[in-house]
């Protein structure tokens, strides 16, 4: 960990990102056991500007910004974790198994990775999220994975179809190892800076998607998620004519940008460092 924060710090983007997805971490995970969220309406106090005891202003009915950024980060940053880690394991396993089993089951396999890769994706997330109905994190993470894992299926595929007549993996299989040994312990370290990448724009598009889906209403409605933010700024300021309501519109729109941003510059740095040689400098 050490060489590689090491080669992380040492490019300017990649720095910069990474302390851009370490505030947002820190702001889901300690955020909101410091900042209170009161949900209460206080139509006295609605839109108000900045101020030390409102840093980022009220909302249409009073309530506090900032505290609903804060809270709304958990709910954003774990559900794109849990459908990035969601992702990665079904394209890892349809990948894997299509690439080392070969003939006929690689065909029909690599037809359905060319299918979810072709499909436009956030039509049909909003498909099944109305059509099932998902109430939790753990459902919304598989439906935002479910059409998201045709490119890590992609990538493992190949790096398997490349290296399983290698002398190394012929070495394994005379020596009796299984198939998922082979995989997970000689073949995919090879390609863990792909894999990490990969995670990272699932992640990314996990989160964009989730808001959107917020904002359509097609998931289960968590008031300080940031997307259902943006469907209240919508629906109740009239930000197309009222100014007042436009920091409130703007503020989750901005963290979107900021965390979409962040992990962007991070994974510049990804390659490299986890290039042995520059490791090792």
């Amino acid at each position: 960990m050490k060489d590689f924060f090491k080669v992380i710090f040492r490019y300017r983007n990649a720095t910069i990102g990474f302390f851009i997805l370490a505030f947002f971490v820190l702001l889901a995970t300690i955020g909101p056991l410091i900042v209170p969220l009161d949900m209460t309406a206080d139509f006295a106090n609605r839109f108000l500007p900045p101020s030390w005891a409102h840093p980022l202003g009220t909302d249409f009915i009073g309530r506090d910004t900032f505290a609903q950024v804060v809270h709304g980060s958990r709910d954003v940053i774990s559900l794109g974790i849990v459908s990035a880690s969601m992702s990665i394991t079904i394209g890892i396993v349809i990948g894997a198994v299509a690439g080392f089993a070969g003939k006929t089951v690689d065909a029909i396999l690599n037809l359905i990775i060319n299918v979810f890769l072709t499909i436009p994706a956030f039509p049909l997330m909003l498909i099944l999220a109305v059509t099932l109905n998902v109430q939790t994190v753990w459902a919304s993470g598989f439906i935002l994975a479910s059409v998201s894992w045709g490119g890590v299926a992609r990538i493992v595929r190949g790096t398997i179809i490349s290296q399983k007549y290698s002398e190394y993996v012929l070495a394994c299989r005379v020596m009796g190892l299984n198939m998922w040994y082979i995989i997970f312990k000689e073949m995919l370290p090879n390609t863990i800076s792909l894999l990490t990448i990969q995670f990272i724009a699932l992640f990314q598009g996990a989160i964009a998607a989730s808001m959107g889906l917020m904002l359509l209403g097609a998931l289960a409605f968590r008031p300080s998620n940031w997307g259902v933010m943006l469907n209240m700024a919508l629906a109740n300021t009239g930000v197309a004519h009222n100014n007042a309501g436009l920091l409130y519109f703007f503020t989750p729109i901005v963290c979107l940008a900021l965390l979409q941003l962040g992990c962007l510059f991070f994974t510049q740095g990804i390659d490299k460092a986890f290039d042995p040689r520059l490791r090792t400098e």
